[in-house]
């Protein structure tokens, strides 16, 4: 018996995909996990969310999936303690992960120690991890903490993809000039994906391209 031949997954698939697929679905909080012997059991690819406190990841989160509070949002650095799995009925079954802010944060500081080494270990060994969004303040740029995360990465294999938020706070020219720095510094990063993305959860900039690369990454592995 031979198998059928698979549909080629050409740009077209991909987009038409992304309008119709997980994005569209309706999304659901699974769990909030403190530490690692918490992880849901493995199964369902992961996409992980990371990045410095405060730097939208829960907002990135809320604008991605069409859902204004499922991923709780805050303007304090560190509300963000666990790691927050969120799915969706879509086939494969993936999760997106919210993840603590590395860096600073407004809490005690050995709860900052606790997830920081929770952030780093599930980093460094879920093997259902199949792609990091690594997200920076476009108006601030890549920090020395980021380039910490971004040698764990390489160490562990993970491929990341940069995505720049709140890339309408600042000017065109000055946006090109992030892109531009973070593109050079990337050079030095092997697991990084040489695509930047620049997006904004507060006017939609950039959210229909970030959803179509999710579905890529999908659609490889379906």
């Amino acid at each position: 018996m031979t198998s059928a031949a698979r549909e080629p997954r050409t740009d077209t698939k991909v987009r038409e995909d992304a309008a119709s697929g997980p994005f569209t679905r309706p999304w659901r909080f699974l769990k909030s996990v403190p530490a690692l012997e918490f992880l849901p059991e493995a199964g369902p690819f992961e996409i992980a969310l990371a990045g410095r406190s405060n730097v939208g990841k829960s907002s990135l989160i809320n604008a991605l999936i069409r859902h204004n509070s499922l991923a709780r949002t805050s303007n304090t650095p560190g509300r963000t303690q666990e790691l927050n799995y969120f799915l969706t009925d879509w086939q494969p079954p993936f999760y997106l992960v919210d993840m603590p802010g590395y860096g600073f944060a407004k809490a005690p500081k050995e709860k900052v120690a606790a997830w920081t080494s929770l952030v780093k270990d599930y980093l460094r060994g879920r093997q259902t991890l199949v792609r990091v969004l690594l997200l920076i303040d476009a108006r601030h740029g890549l920090k020395a903490v980021d380039d910490e995360i971004m040698k764990l990465l390489d160490g562990a294999g993970v491929t990341f993809l940069v995505v720049l938020t709140k890339a309408d706070k600042i000017t065109p020219k000055a946006l090109a000039h992030v892109v531009a720095a973070t593109q050079l510094a990337l050079k030095a990063h092997p697991a990084a994906f040489p695509e930047i993305m620049a997006t904004s959860s507060e006017s939609g900039l950039g959210m229909e391209a970030l959803r179509s690369a999710i579905t890529a990454i999908l659609a490889e592995r379906a």
